[in-house]
């Protein structure tokens, strides 16, 4: 007997996926049909966790393996240039409520050209974001204006920051209460605690932490697959392997300024339009960095973005 229906991808494992009728947490697993997988040939995933799926299952089979016979549309996604040069792109997850972007002011210091490459993806998919500083109670101490910079660079740009501690317990309650009825995904670079984090939000889970390498003062990979999880207060995460680099992918240059909540306040003042906000005259954008109402780092982030587009062009 076959058994059809739609699901959720809640893991991926190489060439198989585990399957569950959200919000009921039933895992089952299936393959992708090769149609699907030639579709598909320009992401190293065409399947990514988060997606919603049609399958079928012989329900007779002493195993029963079910085939993903389809995709439905994606609401949203976060997708990065792969590392795989044969390939263009890697879809993280899909049908997102809410983006985690977990980072640490030290062990490992905080990357500024990752957080905002990873920041632009998420608004070119309209897909909230709340930028969670770990390990708080590890740097409070000596790292204090640090943070307040960087809590001050985006919460100018727009973003929610939230100081968290998964050793301490700082804020886990207030993270738990925003991840409850929905799905989020927590992201960020090795060993920044994304396992941890998830631990302290729920113990019942079972996700592998590690320690930092104190070679390179950066995080060891603990998490090997995208899965999502079940929290026991509610609501769905996703957690993903730790990214080392994020190309950003599918975002033309000349739309790449309104991917920045705070230059696209102003940008309409600029005197020429299109304006690139590089070396135009009477550009609104170089003003409101001149007049520290745009961060100079967040600036200079953007022309790093524009200067890797010519390079991939």
């Amino acid at each position: 007997m076959t058994r059809t229906g739609t699901a959720t991808v809640v893991k991926h494992t190489g060439s198989h996926y585990l399957l569950s009728e959200l919000p009921q947490w039933e895992l089952f697993p299936a393959v992708i049909r090769g149609r699907i997988r030639l579709k598909g040939s320009s992401s190293t995933n065409p399947v990514a966790v988060g997606d919603l799926v049609d399958y079928s299952i012989d329900t007779d089979s002493a195993e029963p393996m079910g085939n993903i016979e389809a995709i439905h549309p994606r609401r949203n996604y976060i997708i990065r240039r792969s590392a795989n040069l044969s390939r263009e792109s890697h879809i993280i997850a899909s049908n997102l409520d809410r983006v985690f972007l977990i980072v640490t002011m030290a062990f490992p210091e905080v990357k500024q050209a990752f957080v905002d490459r990873f920041l632009v993806t998420c608004e070119a998919y309209r897909i909230p974001v709340v930028i969670l500083i770990n390990k708080t109670d590890l740097t409070r101490e000596f790292m204090q204006e640090q943070t307040e910079d960087f809590e001050n660079i985006y919460r100018g740009a727009g973003y929610e920051v939230m100081e968290v501690s998964a050793r301490t317990g700082e804020n886990i309650e207030a993270l738990r209460d925003m991840c409850r009825d929905s799905v989020s995904l927590f992201s960020g670079v090795s060993g920044v605690g994304k396992s941890s984090l998830i631990k302290a939000l729920d113990p019942t889970l079972e996700v592998r932490t590690g320690e930092i390498s104190l070679s390179h003062l950066q995080g060891k990979h603990t998490t090997t697959f995208y899965e999502m999880h079940p929290l026991s207060s509610g609501g769905f995460i996703i957690d993903t392997p730790g990214i080392r680099g994020f190309g950003i992918v599918d975002i033309e240059k000349e739309e790449l300024s309104t991917y920045f909540p705070e230059m696209l306040r102003v940008m309409d003042d600029c005197r020429y339009k299109p304006c690139t906000h590089t070396h135009e005259p009477g550009c609104a954008v170089k003003q409101a960095v001149d007049d520290g109402l745009i961060s100079a780092e967040r600036y200079n982030s953007y022309l790093g973005m524009l200067e890797d587009e010519r390079k991939y062009r």
